[in-house]
């Protein structure tokens, strides 16, 4: 099994800022993609950032320029830093990862268990 723990959420200001983490254990060959998708209440799951492992990265348009997604290939680590926060940026925000488990086993999709963030006005 592969386990994804996130840590770094919280209650912020407005213009604040937030740093999350996810780090994958278990059984892993190989990382794929890692990223972070985020869910408000009444809204469906959305991409917030994404990084392969050649490092190609794509963000949603809502947080270009205020979030920062990076990861330690070495730790099995991805960390969003999150800047200049809005109080639309409130949601629960996860985890993912493409992992292969051995070197011919087909790549699985992995989900963190959720941090919040809450941002007040």
């Amino acid at each position: 099994q592969v386990q994804l723990v996130e840590s770094g959420g919280g209650l912020v200001q407005a213009g604040g800022s937030l740093r999350l983490s996810c780090a994958a254990s278990g059984i892993i060959f190989k990382i794929d993609d890692m990223g972070w998708y985020r869910q408000a209440p009444g809204k469906q799951r959305e991409l917030v950032a994404r990084m392969a492992s050649g490092g190609t990265i794509n963000y949603s348009e809502s947080v270009k320029g205020r979030f920062t997604i990076s990861r330690d290939n070495a730790k099995n680590t991805v960390y969003l830093q999150m800047n200049s926060l809005k109080p639309e940026d409130t949601a629960v925000y996860y985890c993912s990862a493409v992992v292969a488990r051995t070197g011919v086993t087909p790549r699985t999709l992995y989900w963190g268990q959720g941090t919040q963030v809450i941002v007040s006005s």
